[in-house]
């Protein structure tokens, strides 16, 4: 039985959500499968996976062969890393507590770079909030400008329209 690493579509139309699993070659992609190994969220920046790292560096291991977004996913993890270090303490190259060493400090640097986009994008978004806030803040003294002269010609108009009845009352009583 050839078996595949593959997405399995979840969510609503518009709102995909996927589940990684393993399956058999020939299932359609939402139809049976053997085993739930993580799940993949393209929809957040940077995209959000949950992943069962051990059974996945297992499956890959007995030769599961993974679709092309299985596969720069597991890149991403970390999986193929894990697998090619395996290979490098059977051969004697190194040992386990090196390889562990060496993707720990691989996962450490990946996770700063992932924290330096999350910051990126918060300060983004700040600064597009404050332009909001400004561009709001000048319509909204523009339109109170507006009103404040409105009433001011109000004001005027009334003044001059008392000061006319004034007028002619004043000739009217003399």
């Amino acid at each position: 039985m050839a078996t595949k690493i593959r997405l399995q579509r979840r969510g609503r139309k518009g709102y995909a959500f996927y589940s990684i699993v393993i399956a058999d070659a020939r299932a359609p992609r939402d139809g049976r499968f053997t085993e739930k190994i993580g799940t993949y969220n393209p929809n957040t920046n940077p995209a959000t996976v949950d992943l069962n790292f051990e059974r996945a560096l297992y499956w890959v291991e007995v030769g599961a062969q993974p679709t092309d977004t299985v596969r720069s996913i597991l890149r991403r993890e970390g999986v193929y890393l894990m697998k090619h270090l395996k290979g490098g303490v059977k051969k004697g190259a190194f040992d386990e507590v090196a390889a562990q060493q060496r993707f720990d400090a691989w996962k450490n640097d990946k996770q700063k770079g992932l924290d330096a986009v999350r910051q990126a994008e918060l300060k983004a978004q700040k600064v597009a909030a404050e332009k909001e806030l400004k561009a709001e803040k000048e319509i909204n003294e523009a339109i109170a400008k507006k009103v404040a002269e409105k009433k001011a010609a109000a004001q005027a108009a009334a003044a001059e329209a008392a000061a006319e009845a004034a007028t002619e009352e004043a000739p009217a009583e003399a």
